[in-house]
Order: C-alpha cells, then structure tokens, then sequence
C-alpha cells in the first residue's frame, strides 16, 4: 500500500492500465469524458458472484445464501445476460442450482460474493468506449479476507474487454448513487473514512471522483460507521429512480441504528438541488415492522431500497411483511412504470447484512 503522500500525488494524475488489448479501437486516454451511465440505462450484461464461503457464512446459512443467489441470478437473466463467478470447487453445485437457466458460469476464485463492491464501476463516453474503474477493494476497510475479491475488479474488467481505470481511491460501488446526468449521492462514513482513504479531504475525493465518474456535483449523506461491514452505503439509504427523483429509506423503529441516520438523510435530501440545479423530489419507503423469524438477526438488512434496475425490470426484496412489501412493489412500480416488477425472498442474504443490489454489477451497452 503506497503511503498517503504517494496517494495525494496519484490523485491528481492517476493512470489507466490495460487489462487486455482492445481490438478495433485504440485505447482510452484520460480526459476521455468518463460517465458513470445511471443503473436505468441499458445493460451489456449483469456481474455475479457465487460466492459464499462457509467460513463467513456458516454451515446453517451457506446452502441458503446459495439458493438466493441463484434465484437473483435467474431472476435477472429473463431479462438480460448473466455472468457468475464461480469458485472451481463450487462449480457443481452452482451447475445443479442453475441447470437450465441461461447464466454463465465463470470459473474465478473469490472470497464472497459482494460483486457491487469489488467489481468494477464500469463508465462510457461520446466515442463510444467503455472503462472500468478498479476502486482498490480493501474488504470495507480490511474487515474480512478479501486477497481473491481484491483482483475481481480486473478480472470482470478483461473478460468485458474493458480498459481498467486506475486510482489510488478505495472504495466500493455500493457506496456510488448516480442519476447518470453528473450528480452522485455518496456516504461520508465510507469514502471519508481512515480505513479506506486516510488523510484524504472531502475536495480530494470529489475532484478524483468528478474526473472518472463524469460528475459535475455531489450530494453527501452522513451515513454511518461501524455498524455494518460498509460503514453505511448509499444504496441502503438513497436511489435515483430518475433525474431529480430519490427514492430513500425510512427506518422508523427507535432502538435502530438506523433510524436516526436515515431520518436525517430525508431531511438533509429534501434541501438538496441536482447538478442542473433542480431541488430533488424524495420518495420514501419505509422498511418493513417485521420480517420471518428463521434468519431474522442483528445483522438482517431489511429495506427496500437495495433493489436491483435491469433491462426492463426491478428485482427487489420481500421480506414477509404483507402490508410493507406491497407498499415497496407499488412504490417502485410507479417510480419505474415501464419495467416489470420482481420480488424475491432473500433472507439469507439479507442474514448477512446485504441485498440484491449488493450482489450485483451492472455491465452498460456502449
């Protein structure tokens, strides 16, 4: 790990490595007029991981978790390509789970599945060319083994046969909310955070952050440190769902942690202006009163708000709650009238504080 001074000085001319020769084009150059597409906007494919290790996830939750991330899989690839990274010795049973279905399998080792936060942020520009930005995973500030996830961002990068865009910035794409048109909402406890870029200003970040995003403006969130793994991610908290239109979460039980921070977030969204200089319309959805006891636990992430936008669909979470799911599905059918709607069970996932989202990393069409 190069020392912050280092840091500081690659930040202002950071540098792009191949991760495999591009054929018929010539290769990207910084200055290129890097976008990050928002989520809505078509996909070459979605990235996948079947990844979940029994020394993480333990014997009870492990078949589970692999079960849920199957039915993601599958879930998505009606609608658009799916490829999954698979260890070599899960290869059978991610065979037998997904027998039929259409998504790839892909022999690659990891430590877990996470692929949202150690993939790579895949952007585009005017001339056609597609990027990947490696964010230097670091396991959420090196609180799990991450040695195989670590190279997943330049793994995913040559197999897209994308150009991988180096920064001396790490970070995770769950902690990036974008509505595609220069504005991004980001948690201050993950990116302004010791354990991934200590030293490094609010103003580092977001000139590092405009130049290979294509952003013009960031709104930051306070997010939170230290109770999940991702030291508060954007997309547990607030989503584009159009230009100048966030759908957030509430947590309106007042022995969570969350619940403060969140109601904090709405008021602090419901005053902020988009790059075009247009005050945000902010859609709330509460998460549910309560969710199926099997694999409820302090770590549950029960929300709504790490559903999951593909080529015309949302694949979104239930988690048993009647009445609260219905508002959810209902919600975000209006906020995206012309995609279907897709709920899934995935508590065992959610068990161990993540989403759909989280598993996930979309693939843009350039």
């Amino acid at each position: 790990m190069q020392n912050r001074r280092q840091t500081l000085q690659s930040l202002a001319a950071f540098s792009i490595a191949m991760t495999q020769p591009m054929t018929g084009s010539a290769a990207p150059t910084a200055g290129t007029g890097w976008r990050m597409p928002d989520e809505a906007e078509p996909h070459q494919r979605t990235w996948m991981a079947f990844g979940a290790h029994l020394d993480i996830w333990g014997k009870k939750l492990l078949p589970v978790v692999q079960q849920d991330l199957a039915n993601i899989a599958m879930a998505i690839a009606r609608f658009e390509p799916v490829s999954m990274l698979v260890r070599p010795k899960d290869m059978a049973r991610a065979n037998e789970l997904l027998r039929g279905s259409r998504v790839e399998l892909v022999e690659q080792l990891v430590d877990d599945f996470w692929v949202r936060d150690s993939g790579p942020v895949f952007v585009t520009n005017q001339q056609g060319q597609k990027a990947a930005v490696d964010f230097n995973f670091n396991g959420w500030g090196k609180k799990q083994k991450h040695g195989h996830d670590a190279k997943v961002a330049a793994f995913v990068a040559g197999r897209a046969g994308a150009p991988r865009l180096k920064t001396s910035l790490v970070l995770e794409g769950g902690g990036i909310e974008v509505d595609g048109h220069g504005t991004a909402i980001i948690t201050e406890s993950c990116v302004l955070n010791a354990n991934r870029n200590p030293g490094l200003s609010k103003g580092d970040c977001e000139t590092e952050l405009k130049r290979l995003l294509g952003l013009e403006k960031i709104l930051w969130l306070p997010g939170i440190k230290g109770k999940d793994i991702t030291d508060g991610h954007t997309d547990f908290y607030a989503r584009f769902a159009a230009p100048g239109v966030v759908v957030a979460g509430y947590d309106s039980d007042s022995a969570s942690y969350d619940h403060a921070v969140t109601k904090r977030h709405l008021a602090l969204l419901r005053e902020m202006t988009d790059a075009r200089g247009n005050k945000l319309e902010v859609v709330v959805i509460e998460g549910p009163e309560t969710v199926r006891e099997r694999y409820a636990g302090k770590d549950f992430a029960s929300g709504y708000i790490n559903f999951y936008v593909c080529n015309g669909a949302v694949i979104a979470p239930e988690f048993g709650d009647a009445k609260a799911d219905a508002n959810a599905r209902d919600t975000l059918k209006d906020l995206f009238p012309n995609r279907e709607m897709v709920q899934l069970n995935i508590d065992g996932v959610a068990a161990g504080g993540g989403g759909i989202h989280c598993t996930t990393q979309q693939e843009p069409v350039v």
